[in-house]
């Protein structure tokens, strides 16, 4: 008889929420499924298996998130057992006086015209 789980592997949605980088694993997995996830350079799905070692990026509230399986776990844990099961290669987020100098749209201004949205994103760095 082989166990339910193996202590080197598991699924990916699973994982990402064990360690907390999701607060449901359902939203995990909807992360996976819309591309927001990736293991070792490839897209993953919610039920890709991951070993020690593997790098995960996942982006997630506008940041971008890089981890290194430290250790494979397969139920939720605290914070601090959380951060012993993994390696963060994130960088840091951008310094609050970048953020201010952000354009900020006016509350009730309606949807941004298509010449807002590519300065917006030109000022963000997702388009060249």
């Amino acid at each position: 008889m082989t166990p339910q789980h193996s202590d080197t592997q598991a699924r990916v949605d699973a994982w990402i929420w064990a360690v907390r980088l999701f607060k449901t694993r359902s939203a995990a997995a909807v992360a996976c499924r819309a591309g927001h996830v990736r293991v070792n350079g490839v897209t993953a799905k919610p039920a890709l298996t991951i070993r020690p070692g593997d790098e995960i990026r996942v982006r997630h509230a506008g940041l971008e998130r890089i981890v290194i399986v430290e250790r494979i776990i397969h139920k939720r844990v605290g914070p601090p057992v959380a951060a012993q099961c993994l390696i963060d290669r994130s960088p840091p987020p951008p310094p609050k006086e970048v953020l201010a100098t952000l354009p900020q749209r006016e509350r009730g201004a309606g949807r941004p015209t298509k010449r807002e949205r590519r300065e917006t994103d030109r000022l963000m760095g997702r388009i060249d």
